[in-house]
């Protein structure tokens, strides 16, 4: 069931990310060799309590940690851990914050120091086929137009889309209806309307699309080992088109 949410109620959940943002602004001036994941979650943790608001993903589904921080391969839900970075690694850093009840997910990928031209051009393009896919996610339009203008994209830099995880509804719980894939066909799918929100967040590998899972339970990685990037937000399909909830 997908439940279609008011203004006040997508208001709340933009103070949320307003939130998320600021913190991952603080965040990239964290991000450089020597540094561990593990300081970034404690910053994390302390920097939302100071605003009185709470790291949503800590316990759920039994999950221990305010952040996911995943490194090079690894595609998501990577352990903050007390190793360093280095330089030529690239860090995803993705957390959900609960602001008086309002929930918002972002996820960025941080290069650390210095990295190759195609690591470069990895994040460019992932980055790129959010915000193309934030483009075409109007009222009218169809879930497969998000997935398409994502996939069209990606694939024509060279690149392959993560079909193991997609982009989900929002509001009081982190995962709701509809499910956003970030592959597809145009003009398939399920009908945008206004009040949805939900995330997009195209996981992009520079080699195969295919994951493995850790040991763990949780970590997913490349299943050839090569480098991971994503970028996410959340946003609302308004009248007057898509709102970003987790930028200022």
């Amino acid at each position: 069931m997908i439940v279609l949410k008011s203004e006040r109620e997508i208001q709340a959940m933009h103070e949320s990310g307003k939130i998320l943002a600021a913190c991952h602004r603080e965040i990239a001036k964290l991000i450089q060799p020597g540094v561990t994941t593990w300081e970034i979650e404690e910053f994390v943790e302390a920097y939302l309590k100071q605003r009185g608001a709470k790291p949503e993903q800590k316990g759920y589904k039994g999950y221990k940690y305010a952040t996911c921080a995943s490194i090079n391969e690894e595609i998501c839900h990577g352990f903050p851990r007390k190793t360093p970075l280095k330089s030529g690694d690239i860090v995803t850093i993705d957390m959900v914050v609960n602001y008086n009840g309002a929930l918002s997910d972002s996820a960025w990928t941080y290069s650390v120091g210095k990295v190759s031209k195609e690591t470069e051009h990895l994040l460019a393009v992932t980055k790129e086929s959010l915000y193309r896919a934030i483009e075409v996610a109007v009222a009218g339009n169809r879930i497969g137009d998000i997935g398409h203008a994502i996939q069209s994209y990606v694939e024509a830099e060279g690149f392959s889309v993560v079909r193991d995880f997609i982009g989900h509804g929002i509001g009081n719980v982190i995962h709701e209806d509809p499910q956003v894939p970030h592959y597809g066909l145009p003009h398939k799918g399920l009908r945008l309307k206004e009040g949805m929100v939900f995330t997009i967040e195209p996981m992009v590998n520079v080699g195969t699309y295919e994951a493995v899972r850790d040991a763990n339970g949780w970590t997913a990685s490349t299943a050839d080992g090569k480098y991971s990037a994503q970028y996410e937000h959340t946003l609302a399909i308004t009248k007057n088109g898509p709102i970003i909830l987790t930028e200022q």
